[in-house]
């Protein structure tokens, strides 16, 4: 079991008290005016967790698709969903393997829902090229990443104030390849139960230029990239060696 799916299989409704996770509103604001406010355009949410982004675009009228590779994730989104008297299909998928192409208007990626968590960079690829197939053209892609620029600019041991890294005991061998531009951190988690977990954490961070070079090579024409800031998505937000995560919008046409 990777350690992805260690994490997730238990802690949705603690996923949903992170202090990350609380932007919701604002990023979806963003998302809406990217998609010109036009509710008859369908979304697929990438990595959907439990639903927040899917959840509340589909309060807004639009009609969107969750797919995740937590089932314990997906069954917090459907009971949100429920609650919330709104209809969004949950699908438990592998982002490696899409069984979609050409249905979707928009794809969402947002909060590292799958890229760029997996253990090869070939995998990471195949994220990127299954939400591209899902895509229509024309199609826009919104996603968010780590910002390789970050980790190179500071220590291996720092992390902004509330990501997952936080707490970890920096004696049990963090570090940073700069050669794969890969981390290794661990994470100690208490499940949805109770119970205290540790596992270590490998993420994939990339530079802007990557990034840019592996959307083109999948046909998208278009690709801006932003700094992140949490619940405050904006064009305006230059990408600096401050934002921990980058904004990524990119356009088949």
């Amino acid at each position: 079991m990777q350690w992805y799916e260690k994490l997730f299989e238990n802690y949705a409704e603690q996923y949903d008290k992170e202090p990350f996770t609380q932007g919701t509103i604002g990023e979806c604001d963003f998302i809406e005016k990217e998609l010109n406010y036009d509710r008859s355009l369908i979304i697929i949410d990438i990595g959907c967790g439990t639903g927040r982004h899917a959840i509340e675009l589909a309060k807004r009228g639009y009609s969107v698709t969750g797919i995740d590779l937590s089932e314990a994730q997906l069954r917090r989104a459907r009971q949100k969903a429920k609650r919330e008297n709104v209809t969004v299909e949950f699908l438990r998928c592998d982002a490696r393997n899409l069984p979609f192409e050409n249905q979707f208007d928009a794809a969402i990626m947002l909060c590292e829902g799958a890229f760029p968590l997996m253990e090869t960079d070939e995998m990471n690829y195949e994220i990127l090229k299954n939400s591209g197939k899902a895509l229509k053209t024309p199609g826009k892609f919104i996603f968010t990443t780590l910002n390789g620029l970050y980790r190179l600019f500071h220590s291996s041991h720092q992390s902004p104030e509330g990501r997952p890294q936080d707490g970890a005991d920096n004696s049990q061998g963090e570090y940073f390849d700069f050669m794969t531009m890969r981390s290794r951190d661990v994470l100690t988690f208490s499940d949805d139960d109770g119970n205290q977990h540790q596992v270590v954490v490998s993420e994939r961070y990339y530079i802007p230029s990557e990034i840019t070079w592996l959307l083109k090579s999948l046909g998208f024409q278009k690709i801006d990239i932003f700094g992140a800031k949490l619940g405050a998505f904006s064009r305006e937000n230059r990408l600096t060696t401050e934002d921990f995560e980058m904004l990524v919008i990119a356009e088949k046409q």
